[in-house]
């Protein structure tokens, strides 16, 4: 998880209407508010994914910040943290579940099983290391993008 803070000199309600107006029309994001009892604003940010072979072409990124108004007239403090989609995770541990599990039973029962478990791990960290040079790199895209729409 990665955070990002700043401050906006605009109000919260000002600050949503330029996101949903610049994303709104672009298809493929999903924006989602939510007002809470405080004056704050959380909201959610993330690509679809429409078709099948979408999986392993899109970005698999949530984007989840939180908008407080500030003592100071026309500020906003924006705190926004970027996740990795649970699937996503999911997937990179089963490879590497998998491979541990096959070196396990290559150790307690035949040797046989070493090759199988060595390419399942060897599979699993090479798919980890991919998908966070590919977390990085979709949080900056994320960061330009909302640094572009609000003017930062």
């Amino acid at each position: 998880m990665k955070t990002w803070n700043f401050k906006v000199k605009s109000n919260p309600q000002e600050i949503i209407k330029k996101i949903d107006y610049a994303l709104g029309s672009v298809d493929g994001f999903v924006f989602n508010t939510d007002h809470d009892k405080n004056d704050s604003v959380t909201f959610k940010l993330r690509k679809r994914v429409l078709y099948a072979y979408q999986i392993i072409l899109r970005n698999h990124i949530i984007v989840t910040g939180k908008m407080l108004k500030t003592d100071t007239k026309n500020e906003t403090n924006v705190e926004i943290s970027f996740t990795q989609h649970f699937l996503t995770t999911l997937w990179v541990s089963i490879y590497l579940g998998f491979g541990v599990i096959a070196i396990i039973l290559g150790i307690s029962r035949s040797a046989a099983m070493y090759i199988p478990g060595g390419i399942l791990l060897a599979v699993g960290i090479a798919l980890w290391i991919d998908v966070q040079k590919k977390f990085k790199k979709d949080s900056r895209k994320y960061t330009t993008l909302i640094s572009e729409v609000l003017d930062l």
